[in-house]
C-alpha cells in the first residue's frame, strides 16, 4: 500500500483545513476524488471528500484509521470504490469481503450510522469487464438487502449507459474512465435521493 502514501497524506491534511464539522463523509476512489464541486453539490449536508486517487476498496479499509477514524460523529458515510479492484484483476468476492470489512470498521468507530454504497459504474475503458462489474454489484446489493442494518445501495450502472446499452461517452472525460460534469450530475441526483431519505 506504500504507493498511496502521498495521496493519503494529502487527504489527512484536509481535517486541519476544514472550518466546519463534517456531517457526511464521502470516501473511496477517484470517482469521488476528482469530483471538483462535490462539496458544493452536497453543501446542505456539510460534506467532506476523503477519497483518494487510484484507491481500491481494500485500500479504503487499510487506510480507514488514518483517513476517516479521526472525524467525530458524522451522520453518514458514502462509499464509492471497487472498479479499480476489478481493473487490477481482483475477484468480485474480494471486493464484497473488503466492503463489508469497511462497513464493520465504520460501525465500530461511529456506531449504527447510515452507510451508502454507490454501485460500480461501467466505463468505456473497462467495458470489457462489465460482466464482472454487474456481478459484483449484484452480490453486494443482494447482501445489503438481506441485512437488517442501515446500509443503502445506490445503483448507478444503468444510468451511465446510452440508448445502445453501452457507456455514454458524453458522460466521461477523455480518458474514458472518469466522469465529467454531466456524469457527476447523474451521480449527484442518484446519491441525493438516498441522502434525502435517510437524513430527513
Amino acid at each position: 500500500m506504500f504507493w498511496y502514501e502521498d495521496e493519503v497524506k494529502r487527504v489527512e491534511r484536509i481535517k486541519e483545513e476544514l472550518s466546519y464539522t463534517p456531517e457526511v463523509i464521502f470516501y473511496g476512489s477517484s470517482t469521488f476524488n476528482l469530483w471538483a464541486d462535490l462539496e458544493d453539490s452536497f453543501k446542505e449536508y456539510k460534506p467532506v471528500n476523503l477519497a483518494f486517487g487510484g484507491s481500491t476498496i481494500a485500500a479504503c479499509s487499510w487506510f480507514f484509521e488514518r483517513i476517516v477514524a479521526g472525524y467525530e460523529a458524522p451522520k453518514a458515510v458514502v462509499i464509492y470504490a471497487g472498479d479499480n479492484d476489478l481493473g487490477n484483476n481482483r475477484h468480485p468476492e474480494e471486493i464484497y469481503i473488503c466492503l463489508f470489512q469497511l462497513v464493520s470498521q465504520i460501525r465500530k468507530r461511529f456506531g449504527a450510522i447510515p452507510v451508502v454504497y454507490v454501485s460500480i459504474k461501467p466505463s468505456p475503458v473497462r467495458w470489457g469487464i462489465d460482466e464482472q462489474i454487474r456481478y459484483t454489484n449484484m452480490i453486494i446489493e443482494r447482501r445489503i438487502a438481506e441485512l437488517n442494518e442501515d446500509i443503502h445501495f445506490v445503483s448507478i450502472h444503468d444510468l451511465i449507459l446510452d440508448t445502445t446499452k453501452k457507456p455514454d461517452q458524453k458522460l466521461f472525460v477523455e480518458d474514458g474512465l472518469h466522469l465529467n460534469e454531466k456524469g457527476h450530475t447523474i451521480l449527484k441526483d442518484a446519491i441525493e435521493k438516498t441522502l434525502a431519505t435517510i437524513l430527513s
